[in-house]
């Protein structure tokens, strides 16, 4: 499970957490009447010619897939962006706006089939000297939609005020995800449906009943969503992210990626290297080859235990808040009565093992998660169970959510299953997860189940691309802290080795995911500055961690 701003879970087994505002994803249409504007600030420099002749013909390569792009690219750059009011149901307040970019669902084919990206926008809000271009958006998964980035500056973001000066924020939901030919491989009520199975198995038996709910959950895919399966790569997201470099009018792209969006941007550097302006890698996934992905949902179950520890130390530092222990033994003594308890009897019938793991996995991703769970779950433990099982019980009326939710789920099978070769010898994921949930039990069997349906998987599976630095790539920026769960910090060290230029900021003792949206000037001024200026420190920076949540 790669890191998400907000969570998805395993077919199965888990409880799948709502996507923020993603709303319906069902096909809507724009705003009719509404007024079109510009598509961008090129068409002042030259406009779409402009555009497609500042990168060379030769840049895109001469395979099936490179001129089918170049073709893609060029068409966007003619056609831009109509912008418009957006839906209603997107959630999108005034004056964000709204739009969509064609591009050919198979690069081979670029006559052939085409689908529709969700793009939107706000306009930067400092002067005409002051406008350096798009700013566009990738928040991980895969399987997140990017489409709230804009709201940054609705809301007043304090940490993005100078950035907004400079930039249009655009967001866009990637192929497979939201509004951008969605991909489901169940039927989003019965996705949702809770108690589920205890992820951690007791027996053998246990286990066989989870491969034949993962075998199922991939012929579902296939069934469901067969025609798209093998266009849902990283490398066809990355391929339509030039085409909506294009659309905008963008010469180069400027680009800010978290978690799946920073091996998003990477591949994009290494296909695009001149396409390039300025690019912001966010909590790193690890680009090596061989761990993509496999090993790194492997991973990832060492970091997430070790940052539940972090959490579990600090409910016991605030024990006269909470009273779950003085200690992180007693901690963790208090969860694993719960989830015995739980187990047992699920809470209001609903809130099973599955169910609290799905909701007590927040604390690992982030620490703006750390209050409420452990409040929630204090007031269980002193008689009020009501909290803990509103926020860990599915909601079944709300049918957009549930739909969000299924597709966020689909889109991160589709595009992990896709991307590279999974093992298919289930001795080989059995030895590899007993082995890791002996030590790190939290996480380990949930993870494993959620990525299964990759060893049966039926649809193309390629090889990850090589990332590396290729004439041309600008200098990079990369921020990381030590103690992530979902992106653990080898994978920062490992992109840097091999962006040639790339500066790493490190927050030292620090784990929260996406860290550029969370306030330490000593990151987010550095953040400011390579976005605004170009510029970069002499050598790479430690920074202390940012403030802990208090209770």
């Amino acid at each position: 499970m790669c890191g998400r701003p907000q969570l998805r879970r395993t077919p199965g087994t888990r409880r799948t957490a709502g996507l923020g505002a993603a709303g319906a994803l069902v096909a809507a249409t724009l705003i009719a009447g509404a007024v079109a504007a510009p598509s961008a600030s090129a068409g002042a420099e030259g406009g779409a010619e402009a555009v497609v002749n500042s990168v060379s013909a030769a840049s895109y390569g001469k395979d099936r897939e490179a001129r089918g792009l170049a073709l893609a690219v060029r068409r966007a750059a003619k056609a831009g962006v109509e912008w418009r009011d957006c839906p209603a149901d997107w959630g999108l307040e005034k004056p964000i706006q709204c739009g969509w970019v064609t591009v050919p669902l198979d690069y081979t084919k670029p006559d052939g089939r085409k689908i529709k990206i969700a793009v939107d926008r706000i306009s930067s809000t400092g002067t005409k000297d002051e406008r350096q271009g798009a700013l566009l958006y990738n928040p991980g998964g895969p399987g997140a939609s990017g489409l709230r980035f804009p709201r940054r500056v609705v809301t007043k973001n304090k940490l993005w005020e100078k950035t907004a000066k400079a930039y249009d924020f655009v967001g866009f939901d990637p192929r497979g995800v939201g509004r951008s030919a969605p991909v489901s491989c169940v039927d989003p009520q019965e996705f949702v449906k809770a108690p589920k199975l205890d992820p951690v198995p007791d027996s053998e038996a246990d286990k066989r009943v989870q491969r034949k709910l993962a075998a199922e959950y991939a012929d579902g895919c296939q069934e469901r969503s067969g025609d798209l399966l093998p266009h849902l790569t990283t490398l066809d997201t990355a391929r339509d992210l030039d085409v909506i470099r294009a659309a905008l009018g963008e010469k180069k792209l400027n680009f800010l990626g978290v978690s799946y969006g920073t091996y998003l941007g990477a591949v994009y550097g290494t296909l695009f290297p001149t396409h390039v302006r300025r690019m912001v890698f966010d909590s790193v996934i690890n680009p090596r080859t061989d761990k993509i992905w496999y090993e790194i949902n492997l991973d990832q179950d060492v970091a997430f235990e070790k940052r539940l520890v972090d959490w579990m130390t600090w409910v016991a530092r605030n024990d006269a808040a909470f009273h779950l222990g003085d200690t992180y033994d007693k901690v963790r003594a208090q969860w694993d009565k719960l989830r015995a308890t739980a187990k047992k009897q699920p809470l209001d019938g609903v809130v099973g093992p599955a169910e609290l793991h799905s909701y007590f996995q927040n604390a690992p991703y982030y620490d703006s998660y750390w209050v409420e769970i452990a409040t929630n779950w204090s007031k269980y433990v002193a008689g009020d169970p009501k909290p803990l099982v509103a926020a860990a019980s599915p909601d079944m009326a709300d049918t957009a959510g549930n739909i969000a939710q299924e597709n966020s789920n689909a889109a991160y099978t589709a595009v992990e299953c896709a991307d590279a070769k999974w093992p298919r010898s289930w001795k080989k994921w059995d030895r590899d997860n007993t082995r890791l949930h002996a030590k790190y039990p939290f996480f380990t069997w949930g993870n494993a189940w959620m990525n299964l349906p990759c060893a049966t998987w039926s649809s193309k599976q390629q090889r990850p691309l090589e990332i590396h630095t290729r004439k041309g790539l600008p200098k990079t920026l990369i921020v990381q802290s030590t103690r992530d769960a979902a992106t653990p910090y080898p994978g920062a060290v490992e992109l840097h080795k091999r962006l040639k230029g790339s500066r790493l900021i490190t927050e030292r003792d620090a784990g929260s995911h996406g860290i550029t949206n969370i306030p330490n000037p000593c990151l987010n001024d550095r953040v400011d500055s390579y976005l605004l200026t170009g510029r970069l420190d002499a050598s790479d920076v430690t920074c202390e961690p940012h403030a802990a949540p208090k209770p």
